[in-house]
C-alpha cells in the first residue's frame, strides 16, 4: 500500500547528478534534482516525494559547514507532520563524513538516508536510480524510525557510525567493517536485523573549524605538529598504527601541541577495531596517557575529525571533550 506521507529528497550533487563531457574527457555536474526522480518512475508506487535542491557540486566540494547546514534543512523537513523521512543525494567520496554528522546533529527520529551513486547519470548501468529507490523505500518505512542516520547503497542499510567507503569504483564500496549492514532493501519490502547500539547526538549552535587530520606513516616527524601548534589549530586528530601507536617524533609533536592546550585524538589506520592502551612501549597509546590525549574507539579518523569539529562548537576543555569519545 501506497504511504500517504511524503518523502523529501535532497539533492547536494556527486555523480550521480553527473553526466560524461566530451569536451572534458570526465564527468561533469549536468543533472538536476528534479532529473533525477524522473529517472526512477518506480517511485510513484511507492510514495509521493518532494525534491529539493541544497546543491549540485562534487562531494569533495561540500564542507563541514555545508553539512551542518543541511542537517538544519532535514530537521526542518522532518518536523513536518506530512513527511516520512528524508533522502540525501551525496557524492560517495565525503558521503560517510555527511551521514555521520546528520547522525550526531538531527534531533529527528524519523528516517534520514543518504545515498548516491558509482557511476554517472549517462553511465551504462547507471546505479543512481536503484540506489534512489532503495533510499526512498527505507525512508518511508516505519520500521526505520529511531535507527539514526543511515547509508543506503546496493540494496543494504548501513548505520552512520559505522559505514566507510572501501573501494574506488565499485558499486559495493561501502561496507561496515567489523559489523556489515543493519538492514537489506528488497523489490517488496525492507528488513532490519539490527538496530545500532548507541546513537549519540551533539548538536552545537554551530561548528568549530580548523581541525585537521594527521595519518602516521613509518619514519614521520613531529613537524606538521609544530606547524599546527604555530598556527594554532584548534583540534587534530591522528591516525595511528594499529590500536593506537605512533612514531616517537611524532609522540614528541603530540606532546608540543598538547602542552599548547590542542585536544589531539587518538584514532587507528586500520580500517576496523578499537583503540586501546594494551602497549607500555613508547609511543603507544598508553605511554602518551600523560599527555591527557583522547582515543576515539572505533571510530575512524575523518568520522572522528567530525566528532571534534561538533564538541569544539560547545566546549574546547580537553576532559570535556573526552565525554563525546567515550560513547
Amino acid at each position: 500500500m501506497k504511504s500517504t506521507k511524503k518523502v523529501v529528497v535532497i539533492t547536494t550533487g556527486g555523480t550521480i547528478a553527473m553526466k560524461y563531457d566530451k569536451a572534458n574527457k570526465g564527468l561533469i555536474p549536468a543533472v538536476s534534482g528534479a532529473d533525477l526522480i524522473e529517472a526512477v518512475p518506480e517511485l510513484k508506487d511507492v510514495v509521493p516525494v518532494e525534491v529539493v535542491e541544497y546543491s549540485n557540486v562534487p562531494s569533495g566540494h561540500i564542507t563541514p559547514a555545508m553539512m551542518f547546514g543541511l542537517a538544519k534543512m532535514v530537521d526542518e523537513y522532518c518536523a513536518k507532520d506530512d513527511v516520512a523521512g528524508v533522502v540525501i543525494t551525496h557524492g560517495t567520496d565525503t558521503q560517510e563524513e555527511t551521514i555521520y554528522l546528520l547522525d550526531l546533529v538531527c534531533t529527528t527520529n524519523k528516517p534520514v538516508c543518504i545515498t548516491g551513486a558509482m557511476r554517472g547519470a549517462s553511465d551504462p548501468g547507471a546505479d543512481g536510480p536503484a540506489n534512489i529507490l532503495a533510499a526512498v523505500k527505507t525512508a518511508a518505512c516505519p520500521e526505520a524510525i529511531d535507527h539514526g542516520a543511515m547509508l543506503v547503497f546496493n540494496d543494504e542499510i548501513h548505520a552512520a557510525s559505522e559505514v566507510a567507503k572501501t573501494h574506488t569504483t565499485s558499486c559495493s564500496t561501502f561496507m561496515s567493517p567489523g559489523w556489515g549492514p543493519i538492514g537489506h532493501v528488497y523489490f517488496d519490502r525492507v528488513v532490519f536485523k539490527r538496530k545500532p547500539e548507541k546513537i549519540q547526538k551533539i548538536q552545537p549552535e554551530q561548528i568549530a573549524d580548523d581541525v585537521y587530520l594527521l595519518k602516521c606513516v613509518a619514519g614521520l616527524d613531529d613537524y606538521l605538529f609544530t606547524c599546527l601548534g604555530q598556527k594554532p589549530a584548534k583540534g587534530i586528530v591522528v591516525e595511528a598504527f594499529g590500536c593506537g601507536n605512533v612514531p616517537l617524533k611524532v609522540k614528541a609533536g603530540i606532546k608540543y601541541v598538547r602542552e599548547l592546550g590542542i585536544p589531539v585524538i587518538l584514532t587507528t589506520r586500520v580500517s576496523s577495531g578499537r583503540v586501546v592502551p594494551a602497549y607500555s612501549y613508547d609511543g603507544s597509546a598508553n605511554s602518551m596517557k600523560d599527555c591527557n590525549i583522547i582515543m576515539a574507539g572505533e571510530l575512524s579518523g575523518q568520522k572522528a575529525r567530525i566528532k571534534l569539529l561538533l564538541a569544539l562548537g560547545i566546549t574546547n576543555d580537553v576532559n570535556a571533550l573526552r565525554k563525546y569519545f567515550d560513547f
